[in-house]
């Protein structure tokens, strides 16, 4: 019986030992990035203030189609309108307009409200967002699924927030989440289950020191 316990024991031991193993991992990923969101919550202003304390430029779009994912840089010189916004700031000596990006950072958050402001419905937004992640996968575009919403950025199974998690995590090259967002293990289990390399940090800025292990 006692046998039967220590060698319990060595399995929880080595088990915590392989998930802090594979949350040391921290990918290498290259410039230019874009960054969106998937769910069109505020998560994605967090995301965008990650980088800029991590002095990383990048281009955002909230709503980018995979033909201005293609343009590159400068997104097409897209203009911010109603319901559409576009920030391109990127280093622009170094990566000039048309640059093709290398890396793609969405930031997972459902948000009616949001979805409404850019005339989506929870439906339209996962298709927009499927297309995306599709064409990062087949482009070689390199995937950084984000979650920063907490807890209150989640939900049961099949709401929004689930299906925004479900059309990007699983077809992740990495994902980040703060630990409020994974308190069930989900993208724990997604990780595991995919292979995928994966952090949890304590809080949004937490993952300032990952993108800059990323991208420098």
């Amino acid at each position: 019986m006692k046998m039967k316990k220590l060698f319990v024991l060595i399995l929880a031991v080595a088990a915590v030992a392989a998930l802090v193993a594979a949350q040391a991992v921290v990918p290498k990923a290259k410039l230019p990035i874009l960054t969106t969101s998937a769910g069109q919550s505020n998560d994605v202003n967090a995301l965008n203030i990650v980088l800029e304390e991590a002095d990383l430029k990048y281009d955002y779009c909230d709503v980018p189609t995979p033909e201005m994912v293609a343009a590159g840089v400068g997104l097409g010189n897209k203009q911010s309108a109603e319901g559409f916004h576009v920030e391109s700031n990127t280093d622009l000596v170094k990566y000039p307009k048309g640059t093709p990006f290398k890396a793609v950072i969405v930031a997972i958050g459902a948000s009616l409200k949001g979805m409404g402001a850019s005339g989506l419905t929870i439906d339209t937004e996962e298709a927009r967002v499927k297309k995306l992640v599709d064409y990062c996968k087949k482009n070689k575009v390199f995937l950084i699924a984000v979650h920063v919403g907490g807890e209150a950025g989640r939900g049961p199974a099949g709401s929004d927030n689930e299906r925004m998690i479900d059309a990007v995590a699983p077809l992740a090259d990495f994902i980040v989440v703060t630990k409020d967002s994974n308190k069930d293990g989900r993208f724990t289990k997604i990780a595991e289950k995919g292979k995928i390399p994966f952090q949890q940090v304590d809080y949004a800025l937490g993952l300032v020191d990952i993108v800059k292990k990323m991208f420098t």
